[in-house]
């Protein structure tokens, strides 16, 4: 009799355990354009942010920049999602004031200068949806190039003029440096 309890009590262990497995989450493969985050200020210890951006980074892999970015259209300034631009001070893009909240940034390029917007629209998927009726500001911002080539489009923040923050967009050699004042 305790054989035949402790055989069932093991089987029914082991059906469990399969079966548990049988219904376990189903996790998705890592992205090809994995989401990255840029702060101001960049210190990890520093709490009081003045600025931040989420975006996900497209990488070459042996493609033209500019078949990826073509001259003209509307960019989502990153991959899958809309790069979200997170302002948690009121911030001046050129001469239009930008109020502490949430936004979508895009950029339309050029060959010698891109147009940056920040958008009101948020939690968007690409530029598909983008609406210029929803700009809360545009800028644009001469193209420079750097001497070495990035793999991944790139964001990184640092200090600006007038306690501003420049933020610095590089892919390829392709470089930008979009100011955000006081």
């Amino acid at each position: 009799m305790k054989k035949t309890t402790l055989l069932t009590a093991l089987v029914l262990c082991m059906v469990m355990v399969f079966s548990l497995d049988a219904q376990a989450q189903k996790f998705s493969k890592m992205d090809v354009s994995p989401m990255d985050a840029a702060a101001y200020p960049s210190s990890y210890r520093e709490a009081n942010k003045m600025m931040k951006v989420v975006y996900s980074r497209p990488q070459l892999k042996g493609r033209d920049l500019s078949n990826l970015v073509p001259n003209g259209e509307v960019w989502r300034t990153g991959a899958n999602e809309a790069t979200e631009l997170i302002l948690y001070t009121d911030m001046k893009l050129g001469g239009t004031n930008i109020k502490a909240g949430t936004y979508s940034l895009f950029a339309i390029p050029g060959e010698k200068e891109w147009t940056i917007i920040v958008s009101k629209d948020v939690n968007v998927w690409g530029a598909y949806s983008y609406d210029q009726a929803n700009d809360v500001a545009r800028l644009n911002v001469p193209v420079g190039s750097g001497s070495k080539s990035l793999e991944a489009f790139s964001i990184s923040l640092d200090d600006g003029d007038d306690n501003g923050i420049d933020m610095h967009m590089g892919w390829g050699t392709m470089r930008l440096t979009v100011p955000f004042t006081n």
